[in-house]
């Protein structure tokens, strides 16, 4: 997105810093990370008072512009990309710019809808702080999820397509042919039709000091921005999933060691065989099966976990400070409880023939015709992706659902 590189000071453990490394990651805007150790290198590098300034993180633009403590909302305007709505009104509203909504977003566009489409955090979802996607359709060598988001924005907005960067929806009005989304900052997206595309949220251990350590060594998902810190240290994974596997890999590159904690006594259930394969053939990655991370230990940091094989009962400390989470999710659909979308019990949004109840369509259902595919209870109001009540966990599939989604967007608008 950006040609111009950027200088981000900061000191090790520091959550504000790791929220800007990881921003700039997930965007693929190219950084150079300059860790402060002493507060002499504070005040000659950074030009502070010293380690513990308010004014770390730091970052300098290669304009020489240097942003204090910056939010990210401050970086995304520094980069040009915040923007304001430029129509009163568009076809189609896409929320969430992951694998699903990055696709909408593409197929809306180029088949000539008013297209907009709104992030609250960074492109990719997920997805995007994937390190290698490999087995995706058409790359054989593999490509991360931030290249593919990108290459996915910039197929959006060549077609004409409106972006959204750093914006969340907290209210909507859904009338017939009309949806307005009030977003946080007192914006209004007014469309005919909506896509709900806002997949998942990572999954928490809920353990005792988790929220005070998260950026200060404990990291959710596959921590794309981290691994070359992590360079002859030991890193811990939790989760047995795809997810966790391609971080283990990844990690395992840099780490001096990688170890997989799994609940569950096999990885074959959860994890594809080529990734099996892959963690097989590491040598520095092991997998504790039957395991679960049960206290994270720390001051300002984390420095340390204890373990629990769960069909010995054993318990052991080990030291670390790097504790990675990759739990999978839950969806992110807190909004559509008060505009009544039907979620199931998980907090999934339902859609097309799930929401028939022996042959009956919804309640409040007013149209003379079923709910297309992946249209939510409310007419005109789609899901797709990882946020949909029995969606594919995968990237290709959320990319589809996409696609289809403008399918039956196109439906709506023409005939109801």
């Amino acid at each position: 997105m950006s040609e111009a590189g950027i200088q981000v000071y900061g000191t090790r453990g520091s959550a504000q810093a790791f929220a800007v490394r990881d921003f700039l990651t997930r965007s693929d805007v190219p950084f150079e990370w300059i860790e402060l150790k002493t507060d002499e290198q504070a005040r000659s590098l950074a030009q502070v008072d010293g380690l513990h300034d308010s004014r770390l993180p730091l970052c300098v633009f290669g304009d020489g512009t240097r942003l204090e403590c910056p939010t990210i909302r401050q970086i995304t305007q520094k980069l040009g990309w915040f923007h304001n709505p430029s129509r009163s009104e568009y076809d189609v509203s896409i929320y969430g710019a992951g694998p699903a909504g990055l696709s909408a977003a593409v197929y809306a566009a180029s088949e000539g809808l008013k297209t907009v489409l709104v992030e609250r955090y960074a492109l990719g979802g997920q997805a995007g702080s994937s390190p290698k996607i490999e087995n995706y359709l058409g790359f054989p060598q593999g490509v991360s999820g931030r290249e593919l988001a990108e290459r996915a924005r910039e197929q959006a907005l060549r077609f004409g397509a409106e972006l959204l960067l750093n914006r969340e929806g907290v209210r909507g009005e859904f009338l017939p042919g009309k949806g307005i989304v009030y977003l946080e900052d007192g914006t209004k997206i007014i469309s005919r039709a909506s896509i709900c595309a806002t997949g998942v949220q990572y999954r928490r251990l809920n353990l005792p000091k988790e929220e005070k350590f998260y950026g200060a060594g404990v990291y959710y998902g596959a921590g794309a921005s981290e691994a070359e810190l992590c360079g002859h240290e030991h890193v811990f994974i939790v989760g047995g999933g795809n997810s966790a596997a391609q971080a283990a890999v990844h990690l395992a590159s840099y780490a001096s060691k990688v170890s997989m904690v799994v609940r569950d006594d096999s990885l074959k259930h959860t994890v594809s065989k080529y990734l099996i394969d892959r963690v097989g053939a590491t040598p520095n990655i092991e997998v504790l099966l039957c395991t679960d991370v049960i206290a994270l230990h720390g001051d300002s940091i984390l420095r340390a976990i204890t373990l629990r094989n769960n069909r010995t009962g054993q318990e052991w400390e080990a030291k670390t400070w790097w504790l990675f989470l990759c739990l999978g999710g839950v969806p992110h659909t807190d909004w559509a409880e008060e505009v009544g979308v039907v979620r199931d019990e998980g907090g999934y949004l339902v859609t097309g023939p799930d929401l028939l109840k022996n042959g009956d369509r919804p309640e409040n259902w007013n149209l003379d015709r079923d709910p297309y595919y992946l249209e939510t209870n409310i007419p005109g109001v789609f899901a797709a992706g990882d946020v949909r009540h029995g969606s594919v966990k995968r990237c290709a599939s959320a990319v589809g659902e996409g696609a289809m989604a403008v399918t039956f967007v196109h439906r709506y608008v023409t005939t109801g």
